[in-house]
């Protein structure tokens, strides 16, 4: 039925066409002015930190300038630097280095409102990705009466890339996670400025999909994060393998690819390395550069073994995995029973062949769903598996999981035809966008998508996704 979708563009429309001017409000670094659309304000392109740019690559991210004048935060600011779009379908955004800004989106910009507020870090397996990407836009989540932020962070070579020569920069002697780093800093620019766009900096809940819900996991195990948010919502990504089946974690290993990595752009040193064009580096990393990384400053542990001493910040979490994970990353046409096992490792390396006898398969068809059952557990089930049951070890932990199974009405002639529950779809759920698809949703679509908002947006304002009208969420429980 079709009714739906027309519903939900017209208002979306009408939306777009009530637009207006919003009064400034003072920020610490100045005014801002953005837009204002029935009771909702929207703030876009606001800077939580100073360009890294210049001798401030590959540094930590520093304060805002401050400025006399209003600013104009009616319009988004570009994406990092990166190549590529982290989710196929979506448009390439306009790119600069200079790219920490955040958006915001409040139905008070009141400082007595005292709001909840979610605060978003996108995906793009840390080379990827926008904080303003349509899909993220947050006023559907604000209506329910919430303050909903996206952060932009340093992505690729910008964001993560180690050298001997940046450890020898730092008192700790240490390098990489700058793109953590900048996740950082736009958590303490909510602490100290949320209250302007009404929110409530007690009561902050961090969220992220795929490489933001690896993000997540980190924040939560890390010493430098304390006390900024208290809630976390991990969608589809997580941090909880082995660093023995990971090696380039390690900053010794990291350190050596960064060196190879500025070798190969003709740059014997970190001063030559800051002074080759941004685009250059973009161009060269294209995945080389791509992970945090085990260091003394941001994540001296992995998660798993934070987690396992019970040591992470002890907030309420949400957590979940979609049904079809791999269906949107890989393509599994080209699966056949007879290289099962020599695809597999030619991909993710040797494995035990009792994990590999768990995915059986006698046909083309079958070797193929256990192609996809297999990359989305080992990718994607483990971590967030392991992440519930090891929050949840302690009984003062609330924590909820999810598993997602709802296949959009995908249509036959688009690029999402085989993606089922893939990566990705419960996105356009959550934030509420169906509309940005001119798909045939139906009545059940749109209900999954108003159920999801409550359950996100009651969990951002109690650590507790239940609530009136809503069927029952127990809380996570190993069998």
């Amino acid at each position: 039925m079709k009714l739906p979708l027309l519903i939900l563009t017209l208002a979306a429309a009408l939306t777009t066409a009530l637009a207006a001017k919003a009064d400034p409000i003072r920020i610490e670094s100045g005014l801002v002015e953005g837009l204002k659309t029935g009771r909702l304000h929207s703030f876009r392109g606001v800077p939580f930190a100073a360009p890294p740019v210049g001798p401030m690559r590959w540094k930590a991210p520093a304060p805002v300038n401050a400025w006399n004048s209003v600013r104009d935060a009616k319009t988004h600011a570009p994406a990092c630097l990166q190549k590529g779009v982290s989710m196929p379908g979506e448009d390439v955004p306009s790119m600069s280095e200079n790219c920490l800004y955040l958006n915001v989106w409040t139905p008070s910009a009141s400082p007595v409102a005292r709001l909840p507020v979610l605060v978003w870090i996108h995906g793009g397996g840390f080379t990827n990705g926008n904080a303003s990407m349509p899909l993220y836009s947050g006023e559907k989540l604000a209506e329910r009466g919430i303050v909903v932020v996206t952060v932009a962070y340093r992505l690729g070579a910008f964001g993560f890339l180690s050298h001997p020569e940046l450890s020898g920069e730092d008192p700790l002697r240490t390098s990489g996670n700058y793109g953590l780093l900048d996740q950082i800093a736009a958590l303490k620019w909510v602490q100290k400025n949320i209250s302007a766009f009404g929110g409530d900096p007690g009561r902050v809940t961090i969220a992220g999909q795929s490489a933001g819900a690896t993000s997540v996991s980190i924040l939560m195990a890390s010493p430098l994060s304390n006390g900024l948010f208290a809630g976390a919502i991990g969608q589809s990504g997580g941090f909880f393998e082995p660093v023995q089946l990971a090696p380039r974690y390690l900053l010794a290993n990291a350190e050596r690819d960064g060196v190879a990595f500025a070798n190969s752009l003709g740059a014997l040193s970190i001063a030559q390395l800051r002074a080759v064009p941004s685009d250059a580096i973009a161009s060269a990393n294209a995945g080389v550069i791509s992970h945090p990384v085990i260091e003394p400053k941001v994540l001296p542990r992995t998660p798993f073994d934070v987690f396992a001493a019970r040591e992470q910040h002890p907030v309420p979490l949400l957590v979940g995995v979609n049904a079809d994970e791999a269906r949107s990353l890989t393509d599994m046409s080209s699966v056949t029973s007879a290289r099962f096992r020599d695809d597999v490792t030619r991909a993710f390396g040797p494995l035990p062949p009792e994990l590999l006898d768990a995915y059986g398969h006698s046909s083309d068809e079958q070797a193929q769903q256990a192609r996809a059952d297999f990359e989305t557990d080992l990718r994607f089930g483990w971590n967030m598996w392991a992440w519930a049951r090891l929050h949840a070890a302690r009984e003062s932990n609330k924590v909820f999981s999810y598993r997602f199974e709802r296949r959009p009405p995908f249509p036959s002639d688009s690029i999402y035809r085989s993606w089922r529950a893939g990566h990705f779809v419960e996105l356009w759920y959550m934030f509420g966008h169906l509309d940005q698809q001119r798909w045939n949703w139906s009545r059940a679509d749109v209900e999954l998508s108003s159920r999801m908002i409550g359950y996100w947006t009651n969990f951002v304002k109690t650590g507790d996704p239940n609530g009136h009208g809503l069927p029952l969420w127990p809380l996570h429980r190993d069998a």
